[in-house]
């Protein structure tokens, strides 16, 4: 007798560590800077450069690259933009690793600190959260036939499956350029710039992945003149394109992550010769996974008529979709500005933190903060401009009916708006929406018969059985067991006790005859 297999494509992540560490350092202000007077906005992104994988551990090197804004007193453009990089090695335990294995990092910059030690001195305090992970793709094989000339009875069980299709990792680059109003100056010198992207989907098409989605453009800069007056500029971009993606179809389910990486902003001449016009080159560090859902039916159990079957099986976690869910919820509050010098309302940008996401009944409860900056014009001359900053807490419930903490999917989260309007001169409205979205699968956790015996029937077992039998069906009974027990088909036993269907009742009598 010989299983007919099938094969099915699994990915799981075979192991996973989360870290935390403080990057910290004094900073001197470079001589051809002006002396500080006061912060305004502060920004950092984490660039891994190496990572070195060993037995249960990895070694992770990298950089925070940071961006000030600060203002001076010194004669000339009031604010000045300071760059710089902190480097890192940090070493992660990582149970179950290889030094032969792939492992992933990303890192997070959960909180930047800088304060003022004197006027060409700043300290910058860094909280950095990194993840290191390593994925593999494996197979699990399913029985699904048999071939053979033994009498066997099996039984089929069938199930909705889900398993990978496609799992890499790609870039999409995107190159756009935008032209100012006409009411705008020319531009001297870019200060302060913010990119992000929203409502960004991924369609799955043959050979190819459909993407499009937004890049919302800040700028604040230097305009050319004898003044050098201090302009910003907001933008909503609109994008589209294609990756290929060799294998994928229409129908198939995408489950598909994406961070922005690398972003070069320049300034260029338009027709006229005049410094008017923003290229932005962006690239989208894309992690992709494309499951395809197949019904399939696994023998799940099998024994013999005229021999002895036994079979060996073993634990295996299958999986289906359970829910491909968005959901949104609004997050409102106020912001108090100290001393009440709020002219001018000049920009707003908001960041969101998933903090802890747990099951609920029929749901995923997340919990977070949402960080909100605000840049604006004060009424002082000293210090013209200001930065109000506030954390607004959120907790909301993603709708996920029947899951359980098993299935807990990988929730995205992003700002798809925020808005912040000035009350008076001493407060700001704050209000933002919500975005998150997640795949969820749900854990099929299944004995996998891998191999059958088969061997002569237990002269002594068979003989201590009767030729015929009255049995009266106990609570749990069934025909597959009943026939498992007496070595008799289940159709026949159907056929004898003028059954239509497989379902008997406690206390119901079914006549059952040995080597029928």
């Amino acid at each position: 007798m010989e299983l007919i297999k099938r094969n099915i494509h699994m990915d799981r992540i075979k192991a996973e560590a989360v870290t935390q560490f403080t990057l910290e350092d004094d900073v001197n202000i470079p001589e051809n800077k002006p002396d500080v007077n006061a912060l305004n906005l502060e920004k950092a992104e984490l660039v891994i450069d190496e990572i070195r994988p060993g037995a249960d551990s990895v070694t992770v090197k990298g950089k925070l690259c940071y961006v000030l804004l600060y203002h001076t007193k010194e004669e000339g453009c009031s604010l000045v933009v300071l760059e710089g990089k902190l480097p890192f090695e940090e070493r992660v335990i990582l149970q179950g690793a290889l030094p032969t294995d792939t492992v992933a990092a990303e890192g997070e910059v959960e909180d930047l600190t800088v304060g003022i030690i004197n006027s060409r001195k700043l300290n910058l305090q860094s909280l950095i959260t990194l993840t290191a992970r390593v994925e593999e793709l494996y197979d699990e094989e399913a029985p699904v036939a048999i071939h053979g000339d033994e009498r066997a009875e099996y039984r089929r069980m069938p199930m909705e499956l889900a398993q990978i299709a496609i799992c890499k990792n790609d870039i999409y680059r995107l190159k756009e350029e935008v032209s100012l109003p006409a009411n705008y100056p020319n531009i001297f010198q870019i200060l302060w710039s913010n990119v992000s992207l929203c409502d960004v989907e991924f369609k799955v098409m043959e050979e190819k992945l459909n993407i499009s989605g937004d890049v919302k453009l800040f700028v604040l800069y230097e305009g050319e003149g004898e003044e050098h007056p201090v302009r910003s500029f907001e933008t909503t971009l609109p994008f589209g394109g294609a990756l290929e993606c060799h294998g994928c179809s229409e129908g198939m389910l995408p489950d598909i992550r994406y961070q922005l990486g690398q972003q070069e902003l320049t300034v260029r001449p338009d027709f006229d010769g005049e410094e008017r016009s923003i290229g932005v080159e962006l690239v989208l560090d894309i992690s992709i996974r494309i499951y395809e859902e197949e019904k399939l039916e696994i023998i799940s159990d099998i024994y013999g008529v005229a021999n002895e079957m036994e079979a060996v099986s073993h634990k295996a976690d299958l999986r289906r979709l359970l829910a491909r869910v968005t959901g949104k919820t609004k997050v409102t509050d106020r912001i108090h500005v100290a001393g009440g010098s709020v002219l001018q309302l000049l920009h707003s940008e908001g960041t969101v933190a998933l903090e802890q996401q747990s099951t609920v009944e029929n749901g995923i409860l997340l919990q977070g903060s949402l960080s909100v900056k605000a840049l604006y014009i004060t009424g002082d001359d000293d210090a013209p401009y200001g930065c109000a900053q506030a954390q607004i807490p959120y907790k909301y419930t993603l709708e996920v009916p029947d899951i359980a903490p098993e299935d807990l999917g990988k929730v995205h989260a992003e700002v798809e708006q925020i808005q912040v309007t000035m009350l008076d001169g001493e407060e700001m409205d704050v209000k933002a929406v919500l975005c998150f979205s997640t795949v969820v699968f749900k854990n099929i956790a299944v004995n996998l018969i891998s191999q059958v015996t088969v061997s002569e029937l237990d002269s002594a077992k068979m003989s201590g059985l009767p030729g015929m039998v009255v049995y009266v069906a106990k609570e749990g009974d069934n025909l597959w067991n009943i026939g498992k027990k007496y070595y008799v088909p289940v159709e026949t036993l159907k056929e004898m006790n003028s059954l239509e269907s497989d379902e008997i009742k406690p206390g119901q009598k079914l006549l059952v005859v040995k080597g029928c």
